[in-house]
């Protein structure tokens, strides 16, 4: 559980415009939340400028440490004059301070969610990954973690096992989740050595603004070391047919910048349902914060934990299915 149940309760409207304006910074009194529920983000006006964007951590994900690595990737990709909404810096600092909290400072971009049935879309975001892809794989991140089976999928079963599960339905979920962290453990050890590189993690249509026909990439809290194929499964979707048709698309743009690994596609499955128990046990532990509870009204009820069965149920079904391939 959260060592904290309520880690924003300090986190008032004076305050946020106070430690905004301790940079320098003037602020015209008003500042609104955005859509954020691991940390929080808000836009604060300033007096004669464009609004800014405050992004404040919540206290004991990250080290400070593994929040510098976020920023760094950021400034190396904007280094190569990729489309990344990267924090910003005030006198030769990205990260600042205020009370218990870090926080970063962003410029506010406009934008929309990309179409991700548009063929050309995935084109360009093939184009775009391909060539973030290169900058991740210069070096490693020495602090943050990886997308790996242990922390998404065993850890995740575990907690939700011993902590959440209604009792009706953990020899179920049990059960199920043993045979599926088994199929999962089987086909990464089939697939062999993948190239471990610095993603963006989280690679979704809600954290890309799609402004002059091209994606800017905003939201890098869940970068980590993982392959490729990360930054790429969550942008296909419906059947086999429709996904071979995207992937071909996306995997077109990124080998004019870079070399993709095709047996990385064997691994879509299995990243998805790792997102799905990573998912899960991520409300889970953050169930005792009531803007949980609040905002998610549908999560740990026993119709939740059912239907969350089932999916599963699907889903390996699906790992027991032949990989993507191209020809």
């Amino acid at each position: 559980m959260s060592l904290n149940p309520h880690p924003f309760e300090t986190l008032t409207p004076s305050f946020i415009l106070d430690a905004v304006e301790s940079h320098g910074y003037w602020s015209d009194g008003r500042s609104f939340p955005l859509n954020s529920y691991e940390n929080r983000v808000y836009q604060v006006g300033i007096e004669g400028s464009e609004p800014l964007i405050a992004k404040f951590y919540r206290p004991g994900r990250w080290t400070e440490e593994q929040i510098l690595e976020e920023h760094e990737l950021c400034f190396d990709l904007v280094e190569q004059e990729l489309p990344v909404v990267a924090p910003m810096i005030k006198d030769g600092v990205s990260l600042f301070h205020s009370g218990d909290f870090r926080f970063a400072l962003y410029p506010r971009k406009g934008g929309h969610a990309p179409e991700l049935d548009n063929p050309d879309n995935l084109f360009v975001l093939g184009r775009l990954l391909g060539r973030m892809h290169l900058v991740g794989a210069v070096k490693p991140f020495e602090h943050r973690p990886q997308v790996d089976v242990q922390s998404y999928g065993h850890e995740s079963v575990a907690f939700i096992s011993e902590h959440f599960i209604p009792a009706e339905l953990k020899l179920s979920y049990d059960s199920l989740t043993r045979d599926i962290l088994q199929l999962i453990e089987e086909i990464v050890a089939r697939v062999g050595d993948v190239r471990q590189i610095r993603v963006h993690g989280d690679c979704h249509g809600g954290n890309m603004l799609w402004r002059d026909d091209a994606p800017h990439f905003v939201d890098f809290d869940d970068s980590r070391m993982a392959p490729a194929i990360q930054d790429i499964w969550m942008l296909l979707s419906g059947g086999r047919s429709e996904q071979l048709a995207q992937i071909s698309e996306i995997i077109e743009g990124y080998n004019e910048f870079n070399d993709f690994q095709l047996k990385e596609l064997q691994l879509v499955e299995v990243m998805r349902t790792l997102r799905m128990l990573h998912y899960s046990a991520w409300l889970a532990r953050r169930w005792e914060d009531p803007a949980f509870p609040h905002s998610f009204t549908w999560f740990n009820t026993v119709r939740y934990w059912s239907e969350h069965i089932l999916e599963l149920r699907e889903q390996f079904a699906a790992l027991q299915e032949p990989g993507l391939t191209l020809v």
